[in-house]
């Protein structure tokens, strides 16, 4: 082998994806260093038990549970633990020490993000993620490199792939949320508590990051609107095929255009939900535990992000290629690169966002209710485009089940008209509300 520069390389954490990224280094050493441009020296991985089970046979001499030494002698340091402490204060601490950082903690960054560049900038370390929006799909260079010369004006991204391989068994199989959630936690798409997926908190996560990175914009966790799907359920599959879509749990980023509230006529919106997307869209195409990523630029055009969300392979191989781009910057000297968060534009609440919906209701039926109905939603400017009936019979009680499509309207028109229709005495039970993306 070449006789190339020697960087030592930390690792913190050996769990799925740890240990292989701990088993690929060692495997590929010398290849990893001929693309690096250095030899890449695993010095010691930190865990928490260093008899724990493993999917991979370690060298015990490489583990240890004192991560003090790690942190203040190496080159690069992975972190791989996941959660907020004591990732944060281990990162921190590497920082100071001079280390370029490896991360695919997405929980982290969206929460202390801003406080992580900083501390790499005033050091010029830098901090790598690309395994922290989307597993295995490189996502965050080409946001960040590639299209930093463009607008980005639209991001949709199916990015949690538990939610999307349970909506993708309910749409393709009318099979129940409940049955499939735990044929995913058999298969271990799902933790046995799946709330961070199906409520929609890792999502949002992902969310924050790639519009911080979009946008140029620093986005703070709690300013992403976020639903999850639990309330989703066969007949909400089934009116969403007639229509022509499938639901998915969708990231959306996007420019909006709002002088009241931005004195550069610019805001962004970042929000989570299940939404309905045309069948003929890239996005309805994505199957099983898969993610992708739609980004709309304005000199680029639609650009399309497809592959495998999760995995412990597949993550480490986004985890590995940061690795070598962390020993090149080392190799080839210089600072680091920050984040460009100076666009600063304000992130407005979901109330600002116009799309169009699906609504569905149960009603009585009886003469003068579609009326009725047709009058509260233009009332609160928002006007139908389409309609559809069924007659439900129980005993000698018929009712009605209305799946209302309606023209493009603003989030909180709809939300206050709906909020009508439930007051009204008109409307039974308001069933679910949808909004369309896509179009």
């Amino acid at each position: 082998m070449t006789d190339y520069r020697r960087l030592r390389v930390a690792l913190l954490g050996a769990g799925a994806v740890g240990s292989q990224v701990a088993a690929l280094l060692l495997k590929h050493g010398d290849e990893l260093a001929d693309r690096a441009g250095a030899a890449l020296d695993l010095v010691g991985i930190s865990v928490r038990d260093i008899d724990a089970p493993r999917d991979v046979e370690l060298p015990r001499e490489l583990l240890t549970t004192d991560p003090e030494p790690l942190l203040v002698g190496s080159d690069i340091v992975i972190e791989l633990m996941g959660g907020i402490e004591p990732a944060r204060t281990s990162i921190l601490q590497a920082i100071g020490a001079g280390a370029d950082i490896v991360t695919a903690n997405k929980a982290l960054l969206a929460t202390h993000g801003p406080e992580l560049f900083e501390a790499a900038d005033q050091v010029g370390a830098s901090i790598y993620y690309e395994a922290a929006a989307a597993g295995a799909i490189p996502i965050i260079r080409p946001l960040r490199d590639s299209l930093a010369g463009d607008r980005v004006q639209r991001i949709m991204g199916i990015v949690n792939g538990t939610t999307n391989y349970i909506l993708d068994r309910m749409d393709r199989e009318g099979s129940d949320f409940a049955d499939v959630l735990a044929d995913a936690q058999a298969l271990g798409y799902a933790e046995a508590d799946p709330t961070a997926d199906v409520e929609g908190y890792d999502a949002a996560q992902k969310a924050a990051i790639l519009a911080s990175l979009a946008f140029h914009t620093a986005v703070p966790l709690n300013a992403v609107h976020r639903e999850g799907i639990t309330q989703i359920d066969a007949d909400m599959m089934d009116a969403a095929r007639k229509a022509g879509y499938v639901i998915k749990l969708l990231a959306v980023c996007e420019r909006l255009a709002d002088a009241e509230v931005s004195p550069s006529g610019e805001t962004i919106s970042v929000r989570v939900y299940p939404a309905l997307v045309p069948r003929e869209h890239p996005l309805a195409s994505v199957h099983g535990a898969n993610n992708a990523v739609f980004v709309q630029a304005e000199a680029a055009g639609d650009l399309m992000f497809y592959g495998a969300g999760a995995g412990g392979v597949q993550t480490a191989s986004a985890v590995l290629g940061d690795v070598v781009s962390a020993a090149r910057r080392h190799i080839a000297g210089g600072v680091g690169v920050g984040e460009s968060t100076r666009a600063n534009l304000p992130v407005v609440p979901i109330g600002h966002v116009t799309t169009r919906y699906q609504i569905t209701l149960e009603v009585d039926d009886r003469s003068g209710v579609l009326a009725a109905v047709a009058g509260l939603l233009s009332d609160g400017n928002v006007s139908v485009a389409t309609l559809e009936q069924t007659i439900v019979a129980d005993g000698d009680v018929q009712t009605a089940r209305l799946v209302i499509g309606t023209h493009t309207a603003r989030e909180q028109d709809l939300s206050d008209a709906v909020a009508s229709l439930g007051e009204s005495g008109v409307v039974k039970r308001v069933v679910s509300v949808l909004r369309v993306e896509g179009d």
